[in-house]
């Protein structure tokens, strides 16, 4: 693995066992992509990999030469108005009203590790071993204005980790427009687009269409990443699989306005870039000011699919995912929000965390409905003051009757959000978002806190200070249930107001930031009415996300599948909800609820002190086989085995690291009569071990298994036996596997 510089033709290589990176200085003093993809051994002599040709209509780089025009090279990092009409990664207005800058090459440095982003999120390396950054200085002479390139190449991993930053270092005051994370672009442009998209409650679901000439993208101005489009995009080749193939995406660590987008220009070059949406994106750069991108993540994989998402899972758990739960099983939770809405008080909530212990529930979420006068969703969010009617005697006494249980606990907040009737909104109306002398428009009955202020963010700190240090609180679930509109903070200039959104969520951030250096040990699951910011960003700071509110396990297997592509597992949040399911109304078995929960951050939703005797026992069934795999689940590799998107059936399975134990997970949305013979075939396994399954009671060896498959129809001996048969809508089966000696 290395960074290496040929400096005698002005040739940067990053490369390790996976991938290779290589790009130069052009004559220009601009910098040229020469190649991104499969590992090779590069000799030198860049000028055979140069393209030019003569064309008619291009702007000329150089007097005379009518062979080089921007327009037709593939660029690192292409600047607006210089002769290159693709879209360009930044734009700067001076304060003439130009919009031309010249960035030439002024130098570069290399350094073992890499950079911390100020107040961003980032990926990081544990030892300095673990990657190597290169960074290049850029430099317009004009405005005495410096653009700094940054490329971090893990060692283990195909990623490429880019960032860029812009530093004013002359006398006049610049706008900056648009900044990119990072630009690619490829030599052709035979790929199809893949990316996730949805809304609430189908979140995440997987898009594969052909790519075209002109531009194709995703994004969000929400002021989140949002349900719609995740931060996440792929070219993939038209032959690409699951395990074979070439696919070249992006990941942006960012939980705002994003856009992410592929230009196939003329000359069928295709253009891939990602960064913060530049629509309403206005940053006021005086002399001596700075701007720093978010992060993108770039993973090649030259086996499809299941190998990229492989690269993200492991760099996101091993360099991502912070704090105690890094790496780590999450707690069994019981969150009382399905059971009981709004309608609880202490006695009820004693009664279900008794019961819920008793299951063998490791933690109880106390959500939504314990401050202010929190009766309905109308009012009271700001107001975080126990509801001593519900609670007489506070939090920290409810904390430790239910630690008392065996039971670690855990609390809902909404810390972005008020409602009219609140405090906030009473004695602090200029803390909230909204446009002057203009209605401000509710959603959900709420309004969103100007994150954008420091001092909001420092008075919500102080109110969630207060309630985490009154009780043993655990578990943090930060709820965030409407997109801003109205856009506009009473605390920025006019100049100012194109830096809102982005200003707003690095007050998310530094909120938990000043949260996580305080109370190190809590468990952070961060939510946006669900999967609305499923994002890189928010990992950084909570291990896991509420995957979807809505938790049928029939929608769960779309839902599950699609977020796989780039968020692992263990990310997940994944909880067994009581049926009719709230939200589509579904009657999925119980058994098929916990087969796909399983695979996530295992709980339930639901009143445990409503359930049958039978549901009693096949619930404590779960929550035994959970604790006794969830390790496997946490730190195992994931494979997709049948996609939801192509057919009746879903399949997956975790493996650890050793190859010694997996489980196994498939699902059947609709039963069929007379239906043929069915069979799963597994994957990661070894070909030449044996491996028992424990709900077969057989044993296979590895081969057995990924090339014949696991046989889903009844044996012969029980085909007469209807029972055994289990026709139903919504039916699972789970299998174990373990390593063994014969």
């Amino acid at each position: 693995m290395g960074i290496y510089v040929n400096e005698n033709e002005n040739t940067f290589l990053l490369t390790n066992d996976e991938i290779s990176y290589l790009f130069r200085i052009m004559e220009n003093g601009q910098l040229e992509q020469l190649y991104y993809g499969k590992q090779i051994n590069y000799t030198g002599h860049f000028q055979r990999f140069v393209e030019r040709s003569y064309r008619s209509v291009s702007v000329g780089e150089f007097t005379g030469d009518l062979v080089t025009s921007l327009e037709s090279i593939k660029q690192e990092y292409p600047s607006f108005g210089g002769g290159d009409f693709r879209e360009a990664a930044f734009e700067v207005e001076l304060e003439n009203g130009s919009h031309v800058m010249e960035f030439k090459y002024a130098g570069y440095e290399i350094r073992a590790g890499k950079h911390k982003i100020p107040d961003l999120p980032a990926t990081f390396v544990n030892d300095p071993g673990d990657a190597s950054t290169l960074q290049i200085k850029m430099k317009d002479d004009l405005t005495q204005t410096e653009l700094l390139l940054n490329y971090t190449i893990f060692e283990k991993y195909p990623v490429i980790a880019r960032a860029a930053s812009i530093h004013n270092d002359g006398g006049q005051t610049l706008m900056l427009k648009r900044m990119m994370s990072a630009s690619c672009d490829l030599p052709d442009c035979d790929y199809e687009f893949v990316h996730l998209s949805g809304a609430w409650g189908r979140e995440r679901h997987l898009y594969r269409t052909p790519l075209r000439p002109g531009i194709q993208a995703v994004g969000s101005t929400r002021g989140s990443s949002s349900h719609i489009h995740n931060p996440f995009l792929l070219l993939a080749r038209k032959t690409t699989t699951e395990h074979t193939g070439e696919a070249y995406s992006m990941s942006l660590v960012y939980s705002g306005n994003f856009l992410g987008q592929v230009e196939v220009d003329p000359y069928r070059i295709s253009r891939i870039m990602m960064g913060i949406h530049p629509s309403k994106f206005n940053w006021v750069l005086p002399p001596g000011g700075a701007f720093h991108t978010p992060e993108a993540i770039l993973v090649y994989s030259d086996q499809g699919f299941h190998k990229m998402s492989q690269a993200y899972h492991r760099l996101y758990n091993h360099h991502l995912i912070r704090g105690k739960y890094a790496g780590r099983e999450r707690p069994i939770v019981i969150n009382n929000w399905e059971g009981t809405y709004f309608d609880f008080n202490e006695e009820k909530i004693l009664t279900m965390a008794e019961q819920a212990s008793k299951l063998g529930v490791e933690l109880f979420v106390l959500d939504d409905g314990w401050f202010g006068k929190r009766n309905t969703d109308t009012t009271s969010l700001g107001d975080w003051f126990v509801n001593e009617e519900k609670l007489p005697n506070g939090l920290g006494h409810l904390s430790k009757k239910i630690n008392a249980l065996g039971m670690k606990f855990g609390l809902w907040f909404e810390p972005e959000m008020t409602n009219g009737d609140s405090h906030i909104m009473r004695e602090h109306p200029e803390w909230v978002v909204g446009t002057p002398h203009r209605q401000r428009k509710q959603g959900r009955h709420q309004y969103v806190l100007d994150f954008s202020q420091p001092e909001v963010v420092d008075y919500v700190f102080s109110l969630m200070d207060q309630i985490l240090s009154s009780a043993n609180i655990e578990y943090i679930k930060w709820d965030m249930n409407r997109c801003i509109s109205e856009a506009y903070s009473c605390g920025l200039s006019a100049k100012a107001q194109g830096e809102f959104f982005h200003r707003y969520i690095l007050g998310v951030y530094k909120l938990y930031d000043k949260l996580i250096q305080k109370y190190p040990d809590i468990l952070f699951e961060s939510c946006a009415s669900g999967g609305g910011r499923f994002d890189p960003g928010m990992l950084y700071y909570a291990p896991q996300t509420w995957t979807s509110d809505d938790s049928d396990g029939i929608e769960r297997l779309k839902i599950q599948y699609g977020t796989s592509y780039v968020y692992p597992i263990s990310s997940m949040g994944s909880h067994v909800s009581s049926i009719p399911n709230h939200q589509v109304g579904r009657m999925t078995p119980l058994d098929t609820r916990a087969n796909v929960a399983y695979f996530g951050t295992f709980g339930y939703e639901l009143d445990p002190c409503a359930l049958e005797q039978q549901e009693i026992e096949q619930i404590r069934k779960q929550i035994a086989y959970c604790k006794k795999h969830r390790r496997l689940m946490a730190t195992g590799d994931f494979y997709r085995l049948l996609s939801p998107f192509e057919g009746n059936e879903t399949a997956w399975m975790v493996v650890d690291e050793k190859k010694e134990k997996a489980v196994v997970g498939w699902y059947q949305v609709l039963s069929e009569p007379n239906e043929a013979y069915k069979r799963v075939k597994l994957t990661g396994l070894e070909e030449a071990a044996i491996y028992y399954i424990e709900e077969l009671d057989s044993a296979y060896s590895g081969s057995e298994l990924m090339y014949m498959g696991i046989t889903l129809t009844p044996k012969i001996n029980e085909v007469m036996d209807f029972n055994i048969l289990d026709k139903r809508d919504f039916s699972s089966k789970l299998f174990t596997l373990v390593k063994i000696d014969r």
